[in-house]
């Protein structure tokens, strides 16, 4: 089966990102795509991770601090992104801006959140890859409408 491939301006509607952002994160390796040419071309795993690099970045964590995240994922799973959180479970991003959590179980979650003795930062990775394949679903389904709405844009109506 052919895996979607993605243009730039794809990545930047479904995900409000600037043509500069997604540029800079290439050249720094952050989310890296594939050329045809020119043209960078990403696939579904580089559009999750834009998504939720945008998530965590909108929610106050600086670039290095994603770079940590995104590798701390790849540490824990020998998986990209996309497909640690793109699963039935819903993987659930916590932090106190020192330590991360990464869990599934809502009980664990808990325990977490009470033993803290700091506010954390929770989020929902698996939502926003959810969120991004239901963007590209209803495009597809409208007679293959390349219209977009940005997931930021859906989160800020909602």
């Amino acid at each position: 089966m052919e895996q979607q491939q993605f243009t730039s301006r794809e990545v930047i509607e479904l995900t409000g990102i600037t043509p500069r952002q997604l540029q800079w994160w290439d050249e720094r390796g952050i989310v890296v795509p594939s050329r045809q040419g020119h043209r960078r071309m990403y696939s579904m795993e580089d559009l999750a991770e834009v998504a939720v690099i945008c998530e965590l970045r909108e929610r106050g964590f600086s670039l290095q601090r994603v770079r940590k995240v995104v590798r701390f994922l790849q540490r824990e799973f020998s998986k990209r992104l996309a497909a640690t959180v793109g699963g039935s479970s819903d993987y659930h991003l916590l932090t106190d801006g020192k330590t991360l959590y990464l869990e599934t179980s809502p009980q664990q979650i808990v325990d977490i959140l009470k033993n803290s003795r700091q506010p954390l930062l929770s989020i929902c990775l698996s939502d926003t890859v959810r969120q991004v394949r239901a963007q590209i679903h209803r495009a597809k389904k409208n007679n293959g409408s390349h219209r977009f709405r940005s997931v930021r844009r859906l989160k800020k109506a909602s």
